[in-house]
Parts: structure tokens; C-alpha cells; sequence
């Protein structure tokens, strides 16, 4: 039976100390009540309370964390089926496989691709969150893993069917916590006692969800608590119906024995077909999509689309309104002005520094609205832009009295040159990608 508040609040300390993140300690209880929050977040719960209360107080989902130090990656304890009923919590991670057919040296130069596989979008930065090391058929798998966990920058993945197979690997690299990938039906005990005897986290697949089920329950009794539900995509639909069902078990229902993260390997055959089917999973519901390339435009689709999933709904993502330099402007440089809308924001920046023409961008605080929604919801008029401009002091800057309006905002211009020292003002293109040809025609 789920805890109420209440009961949850009781066990408490009741010092409101905040040390939790939250502004007093019946904000916290509500939240574990919820699921949102678990009790282990509380520094300062005694023992017994959290012995007691822990079990019913869990969030749906376990929480997993995948390597050691520095070099760690977590997912799980998500707790909603939808985005727009709060947010999702942790972002999908992408795992790129190296194969057991390649050589070290080949291995060593895969490595490489996946640590510089570091990409910014948005202004923020996107990358392979794990490295997954495939040992059946290698000669030494004791070696192979440990030559990737030296030059790896993400956490392993440790992939093997064989139990004696990953014994041999695990023991060389059990130090920085690998996910050992995949025990089945046949392997689980053997999976479960590695797994529980090095501490490290255990991916599990069924043939069915019910069967996947009564694994989860055989890992947990032999010592293995974090556990990992595998999932492969030779038929799509049928994997996206047993994550949506493992998912609403564990969220909607409470269901402990599927109340784990998941992980799918992509089957794709071509690097084409495995983006289509990585940017599906990554919406419904992977934790860690594995995936076999690793070319950046395979990569950034997915990760744009993971991105873009997992930012906060009821947040607007924006940037601060201030006057910004791109390359190293001066006196005669352009001078335009944009919203505070991250996307919007980084998309004109992008277009002008790719035009190799230094210039000044004001960006106007529209809460985190584009142009054409911030028109719409009168978030942005001539007043504000005028203002704006103002007081940044463009105008000291520079020693014209032309000014770039987006596009999509021609009403603006007359309005601009009659109440402001903009005395030129000039309509810009309406679409980001239009700014470099655009500056190199009318900025001369």
C-alpha cells in the first residue's frame, strides 16, 4: 500500500533544513509520495526510518548508475508515461558497440571516434554517453576490456552471453563499474552472482515481458539489485508494446519486478534505417539505445531528437537578454536583434558566424518565445526592442545607425526609425540559413 505524506513526514527529522533540495521537509514527503523524490535523498533520515519506510517510499523506477569516478552515466527513475504530464527525468543515452571482429587497433581508433563524438547544439554540448565492448569471439577478453576501459572517456558496457566469458572480462575492469550485458533465461543465476559479487549493474532480457518479469525477481534473490531490462528491435512494434507495457506496470501500477530501466540494441542494417529506428526508441521508451555507428550524421539526429524529448516542457528554454558579440565586431560592423528563445537564438548566431561577418546580436527577452510566437503573444512590440537596444549601449559601440530586423517583423521597421535613433532600419531574412548570403549582398 502506497505511504501518504503524512506518513512519509512523520519519519522525518522536521527541521526544514533544505538540505534536500526542496523548502521543507512535508515539500520533500510529498514529492516521495509522489514518486518524484525517494527517501534516500533525505541526508539526514535515520536508519530505521529508511529501513521502514523505504520499500513503499521507492520511486516506480529504479535508478541505475552505469561506471565510476568521473566517468558515470545514470537513467532511470523516470516517473511519468507522457512529457507533458511533468517532464522526463533523465536523458536517453546512446552506447556505441565496438566489435569482437576488430583488432586492438581497430578498437583503439573506434575509442577514438566515440570520445570525439562531442557535439554543441543550443549551447549544449551532446555526446556518446558509453562505450559498449562486444567479447564473444575475442581471443583475450580480459585484455580487450581493459584496453578500452584505458583509453575509454565513457562508462563500458560489457557484452557477452557467455557467463564465463564475462567472468574473465569483469575481472579485469570490474573496478570501474561496467553494465554487464545480457543474461537470459538460461544464465541468469550465473549473470545475477557476477553481477551481485562485483557490485555492478545487470541487463536482463526475456523472450516475453511476463518472462523478463520473472528474471528481474531471480537476479534480485541471488544478490543483484540493479538491474537493466534488455530489449532488441528484429520486430519494432513488438518492442515498443513491451516497453510501453514494462513502463506503465512500473509507473501506473507500482509494479516492482519491472520497475527498472531499459535498453535496446539497434538492429538496423544500414546506418539509415538504425537513425530511424534510434530516434523511435529514444521517444518510446529507451534509457540506452546501442547502437553499431558512429559517423556524426548518424548520431546527431538521435541526439537532437533525445534533446529535444527530454527538456523540461514547462520550462522555457532561453538565453540570457543581453547584447552579444559574434567573432570580434567593431565600428562598422552590423548590428541585429533576436529573441531570448534558445533555438532561435543559437540558429541566428550559428548563420553569422558562418557568414565570417563580426557582428552585434541583441537579444530581446520574449520569455523564451520565437519571433513570430512572441509577436502573436504580444511578448515583443518597437517599445521593448527600442528599449532594449538602448540599454545595452549598441549605439556606443558602433558608428552607423543601421539596424537588422528579422524578417518576419517588417510591421516593426517604420515604427523603429520614427521613435528610436535607428535612423535605417533594414528587413532581414525571415529563416536563419538566409543571414550569410544575406549579410554578404547588403553589408558591404
Amino acid at each position: 500500500m502506497a505511504l501518504t505524506a503524512m506518513q512519509i513526514y512523520k519519519s522525518l527529522p522536521r527541521t526544514n533544513c533544505k538540505d534536500c533540495g526542496l523548502p521543507t521537509c512535508m515539500a520533500f514527503a510529498m514529492q516521495v509520495a509522489a514518486k518524484r523524490k525517494a527517501l534516500a535523498e533525505c541526508p539526514h533520515i535515520s536508519a530505521e526510518a529508511q529501513t521502514d519506510l523505504s520499500e513503499a517510499s521507492a520511486p516506480p523506477m529504479k535508478l541505475i548508475t552505469i561506471g565510476a569516478g568521473d566517468k558515470t552515466f545514470e537513467f532511470g527513475q523516470e516517473t511519468v508515461m507522457f512529457r507533458h504530464e511533468e517532464k522526463f527525468m533523465r536523458p536517453c543515452g546512446i552506447a556505441v558497440k565496438i566489435p569482437a571482429s576488430a583488432n586492438d587497433d581497430e578498437a583503439n581508433a573506434k575509442v577514438g571516434q566515440i570520445n570525439n563524438s562531442v557535439f554543441t547544439r543550443v549551447g549544449e554540448k551532446l555526446k556518446v554517453s558509453l562505450c559498449a565492448v562486444c567479447l564473444d569471439g575475442v581471443s583475450n577478453p580480459a585484455a580487450r576490456a581493459a584496453l578500452i576501459a584505458g583509453k575509454s572517456n565513457v562508462p563500458l558496457i560489457l557484452m557477452s552471453e557467455s557467463p564465463g566469458t564475462m567472468k574473465t572480462a569483469l575481472d579485469a575492469v570490474k573496478q570501474v563499474k561496467p553494465l554487464i550485458y545480457k543474461a537470459n533465461s538460461t544464465t541468469v543465476e550465473d549473470f545475477a552472482a557476477l553481477a551481485a559479487g562485483a557490485g555492478v549493474p545487470l541487463a536482463i532480457s526475456g523472450s516475453s515481458v511476463e518472462e523478463l518479469a520473472e528474471l528481474t525477481v531471480k537476479a534480485k534473490n541471488k544478490g543483484a539489485a540493479n538491474l537493466v531490462l534488455a530489449f532488441d528491435t528484429d520486430k519494432p512494434g513488438e518492442t515498443i508494446r513491451s516497453l510501453t507495457i514494462a513502463r506503465r506496470a512500473a509507473i501506473k501500477k507500482n509494479f516492482r519486478a519491472l520497475g527498472y530501466p531499459t535498453v535496446v540494441e539497434m538492429k538496423g542494417e544500414t546506418p539509415e534505417s538504425e537513425t530511424v529506428i534510434g530516434a523511435m526508441f529514444a521517444a518510446k521508451y529507451a534509457g540506452i539505445l546501442m547502437i553499431d555507428y558512429c559517423e556524426p550524421w548518424e548520431l546527431l539526429p538521435v541526439m537532437t531528437t533525445i534533446q529535444d524529448i527530454f527538456t523540461d516542457p514547462q520550462v522555457p528554454n532561453t538565453v540570457e537578454a543581453k547584447l552579444y558579440e559574434i567573432g570580434s565586431p567593431g565600428d562598422s560592423s552590423p548590428v541585429m536583434f533576436t529573441t531570448n528563445f534558445s533555438l532561435t537564438y543559437f540558429s541566428v548566431a550559428g548563420e553569422v558566424e558562418r557568414s565570417r561577418i563580426p557582428a552585434y546580436i541583441s537579444v530581446v527577452d520574449t520569455e523564451g518565445l520565437g519571433v513570430l510566437n512572441a509577436y502573436a503573444g504580444d511578448k515583443i512590440s518597437v517599445e521593448k526592442v527600442v528599449k532594449t537596444i538602448a540599454s545595452q549601449k549598441i549605439a556606443e559601440k558602433v558608428k552607423h545607425r543601421k539596424l537588422i530586423i528579422p524578417g518576419l517583423l517588417p510591421i516593426f521597421r517604420a515604427e523603429i526609425e520614427d521613435t528610436s535613433e535607428w535612423k535605417e532600419v533594414i528587413i532581414g531574412p525571415e529563416t536563419a540559413r538566409e543571414i550569410p548570403a544575406f549579410l554578404a549582398k547588403v553589408w558591404k
